[in-house]
């Protein structure tokens, strides 16, 4: 149907608006305006809030592992990686081959590749105390994981660890309900490292708390190393006949201590307590060999330090102590695994 207004009509309709059509015109004009910067400002500001939250993606964390062939390491490696997906990080893995002096080049390294974060297990608490310094100079900040800097050189935001003397007095009372009231005996120890100091301070104090007859004959630096605590435990067994139980700081330790008693003929006649439950601990703790194990997350320790780098890069200071929980295991906890 054809427009009954002609032209001229329509301009004067367009013209004939009266002063308070016009107002509510420019009302509606304005509230419109308004509203459209409101949404305009709301998406503006979601897309900052977005952009704060993923503006420390991308970035790379340098890791130096002191001996990544452990598995508590490559379990802890695994946990941070899983972790950093999730915030589009890229993880720089490297071993140390505990070798003081090599890893205080990762670190060097790490510095002129301009890594965003450095993660540290250190192999000599003490030693890593320069290179931690040469990275502070760089702007770069230090975190360690599991073992801590003892120097006094450096500093390092946070350290993530298992409570490692809680660790310790859970091999102890393990110790206490394998031998009794009454007995000898051993740690196989590694006395430079900081987790390790940590872990015999619980294991003294539990022996205290809960079986004070039993007496520690002797404490032996093996190096967390197995074929090292096979060989020093064999001389403890000659010099100790009666001994009754051993803590192993680490399962190569324990395991390097079940070598040993089983070549002696004690099999079933010292109980050994470990500290990581590594799945060939868990084998000899469900056979039998082994008495249990004190057991760490090292997936956790991974993870919660990545954790501890984002809030960080987030302008969160983390807690300079991160503390990861700690058990243990024994082989009603391996039948239980196994479902009987």
């Amino acid at each position: 149907m054809e427009n009954s207004l002609t032209e001229p009509n329509r301009r004067g309709a367009r013209e004939s608006k009266t002063p308070s059509d016009m107002k509510k015109m420019i009302v509606v004009a304005v509230c419109a305006a308004l509203l459209a910067a409101c949404s305009n400002g709301g998406s503006q500001s979601g897309s900052a809030q977005q952009s704060a939250a993923n503006g420390a993606a991308g970035k790379t964390i340098g890791v130096s592992i002191q001996n990544r062939e452990a598995q508590f390491y490559q379990d802890m490696e695994a946990g941070m990686k899983s972790e950093a997906a999730k915030y589009g990080y890229t993880v720089n893995v490297v071993d140390a081959n505990r070798d003081s002096a090599k890893q205080q080049s990762q670190v060097e390294d790490f510095i002129s590749q301009k890594v965003d974060a450095i993660v540290l297990t250190p192999f000599d608490s003490q030693a890593i105390g320069s290179a931690i310094v040469e990275a502070n100079k760089a702007g770069i900040p230090v975190f360690t994981a599991d073992i801590a800097s003892t120097s006094k050189q450096g500093t390092v935001v946070a350290h993530i660890a298992s409570d490692n003397v809680e660790g310790g007095a859970q091999a102890g009372k393990l110790i206490c309900t394998a031998v009794g009231k009454t007995g000898s005996v051993a740690i196989v120890d590694e006395p430079e490292v900081t987790s390790v100091q940590d872990r015999v301070r619980g294991f003294k104090a539990a022996l205290a708390a809960n079986c004070p007859g039993v007496k520690i004959v002797a404490d032996v630096d093996a190096g967390g190393t197995r074929d090292k605590a096979a060989s020093s435990v064999g001389d403890v067994l000659q010099s100790h006949p009666d001994l009754k139980g051993i803590f192993g700081i680490n399962d190569d330790s324990a395991l390097g201590a079940l070598a040993a008693v089983k070549s002696a003929n004690l099999s079933g006649k010292v109980a050994i307590v470990g500290y990581d439950a590594s799945p060939e601990a868990r084998t000899a703790i469900a056979s039998g060999q082994m008495f249990g194990d004190a057991i760490q997350y090292p997936d956790k320790i991974g993870a919660q330090t990545i954790d501890a780098i984002a809030g960080y890069f987030g302008g969160k200071a983390p807690a300079k102590l991160v503390k990861v929980g700690v058990g243990s295991f024994t082989k009603a906890d391996a039948i239980k695994a196994a479902g009987h």
